[in-house]
């Protein structure tokens, strides 16, 4: 199954790449780029009521882990953050990461702690419709999306989620 995309116009690079992030990482739930702070904020959904103990602990782990990562990378980030919201029986966690210094192999890292720390309790879509080559591929689209939105100029704030099995990107 290919990507269709319904816009009239150019897709900004920042639009495909809150687009490609969703279509190669199912678990993401939400995305949003703050072009002013040069700022990507993905969300994740848990749906278990988490202790917080745990919560500060992994946050601890996570946060070193890509500080490490990067560190090894030769970068020095702005921006790592992990933050946690609680609801009724829902635990929503938000890794904020500053785009001038992310990459798609840090993206991928973030996306494999997530998935070993709470792989019972983390909601994704079923990701069936695309084979190996075309996940691939996507990274390959986001590197290159976050490459040309470094430094970019103004651009429009946006969030994405998924709805139906489809991606929907709003102008905040």
């Amino acid at each position: 199954m290919g990507l269709r995309y319904q816009y009239e116009g150019e897709i900004s690079d920042s639009i495909g790449l809150l687009i490609s992030i969703l279509v190669r990482y199912p678990e993401v739930g939400t995305i949003n780029y703050d072009p002013s702070a040069q700022v990507l904020k993905f969300s994740f959904m848990l749906a278990a009521s988490l202790k917080e103990k745990d919560l500060k602990e992994f946050s601890r782990r996570f946060t070193q882990s890509l500080s490490i990562y990067n560190s090894l990378e030769g970068h020095t980030p702005r921006v790592i953050s992990l933050k946690y919201n609680f609801f009724d029986r829902l635990t929503v966690l938000e890794v904020q990461r500053d785009v001038e210094t992310l990459s798609q192999g840090e993206i991928g890292l973030i996306m494999s702690l997530i998935r070993q720390e709470f792989e019972d309790t983390l909601l994704a879509e079923a990701n069936d419709n695309f084979g190996e080559e075309e996940l691939m591929v996507q990274e390959e689209i986001i590197d290159h999306m976050l490459e040309s939105i470094k430094g970019g100029g103004a651009q429009k704030k946006l969030i994405a989620f998924r709805e139906e099995g489809r991606v929907l990107v709003f102008n905040k």
